[in-house]
């Protein structure tokens, strides 16, 4: 997660064209926090009260293998700070704490994983592969509109899509982590700015490969389910 947070530090430090510049601020808008309220933080070695609950949802890289599945909370706190937590089942795992300053850090941790995953089953240099998405950040994305239901209304969003490796020197040696795709739904009528974040890989030709894809979306509201 250190990663990407320096990836911000890098973006924020970097000379954009106007229109890469609309890319990254629908990415990383500081502003996704605005008209959240702070939950109570932590006591007592007890978690605090979700302000924002996601479903996360990655299915198999290989054949045979369970889709992983589990929530992600998000607690904004009185002290201007905001927490990932990774909720399986009974277990949790605090994922960090971030300054609230930065926006939803949601999307770090979205693209900080999704990386993991594909660096690990291609094979391929994480370092090469981190690059190369920072380099997708900066540049025009594929930017269409949508609507997506939260609570009981529609409202207007953006789906953005990247894919990094569509034009890399080093794409015939990546199969079909070449086709990776990251797609993120973003809305200032959704609370938290993030809907849904995707990343997907096609199914390869080999016996093992099967479609990779890592889902997290926002539940019903933003709420915690009963």
């Amino acid at each position: 997660m250190r990663v990407f947070v320096l990836v911000l530090a890098f973006l924020g430090a970097t000379a954009m064209p106007l229109s890469a510049a609309g890319t990254y601020d629908l990415l990383f808008a500081k502003t996704a926090l605005s008209g959240l309220a702070a939950s109570a933080p932590p006591t007592d070695g007890q978690k605090g009260s979700d302000t924002l609950v996601y479903d996360r949802v990655v299915s198999p890289l290989k054949k045979g293998q369970s889709p992983d599945t589990d929530t992600i909370g998000l607690q904004l706190t009185s002290d201007d700070k905001v927490a990932l937590i990774l909720h399986r089942g009974p277990q949790m795992r605090f994922i960090g704490s971030f300054p609230a300053s930065v926006g939803n850090p949601l999307i770090m941790y979205f693209l900080e994983s999704a990386l993991s995953d594909v660096a690990k089953q291609s094979g391929g240099s994480p370092f090469y592969m981190r690059n190369r998405i920072k380099e997708a950040l900066l540049k025009d994305a594929e930017i269409v509109p949508v609507s997506v239901r939260i609570g009981e209304r529609d409202v207007a969003a953006r789906q953005v899509t990247i894919r990094p490796f569509a034009k890399d020197k080093a794409r015939d040696q990546m199969g079909r982590f070449a086709e990776l795709a990251l797609a993120v739904t973003v809305s200032e009528d959704v609370p938290g700015w993030y809907y849904s974040l995707r990343a997907t890989v096609p199914e390869g030709s080999g016996p093992e490969d099967i479609s990779y894809s890592s889902a997290i979306t926002l539940t019903d509201g933003g709420e915690a389910k009963p």
